[in-house]
């Protein structure tokens, strides 16, 4: 019998656990009985296709140019996703360690 893809993240590792169905990957239960919730949540993945959200922490994956400035964020800086945005490219507000808040596009970040 196939399952459904995870509603949040959309992994085919699904698996039933009596009435509900619970995703591996990212730990959600729900009732496929039950009519989905809609949400107005904003989904934003990472580069690896990791689902992103509010306060999770990050690690730049490319050396990134701060526009209006002759910084350079190196691979591998630390931060904090303090809001996610439905912007087409700057989805993350973020605070970075060493340049303080900024505005990042989700597809140069990884989870930590």
């Amino acid at each position: 019998m196939a399952l459904p893809e995870c509603p949040k993240c959309q992994s085919e590792y699904v698996y039933q656990d009596q009435l509900n169905l619970v995703c591996p990957e990212c730990a959600f239960e729900w009732n496929p009985n039950e009519e989905a919730e809609q949400t107005d949540e904003v989904q934003v993945k990472d580069a690896n296709g990791t689902l992103l959200l509010a306060g999770d922490k990050l690690t730049l994956a490319k050396d990134l140019k701060v526009k209006g400035s002759s910084m350079v964020l190196k691979i591998g800086t630390k931060g904090v996703i303090k809001r996610i945005h439905d912007k087409k490219d700057h989805q993350l507000d973020c605070k970075l360690d060493g340049a303080g808040d900024m505005m990042v596009t989700a597809k140069f970040v990884k989870k930590a």
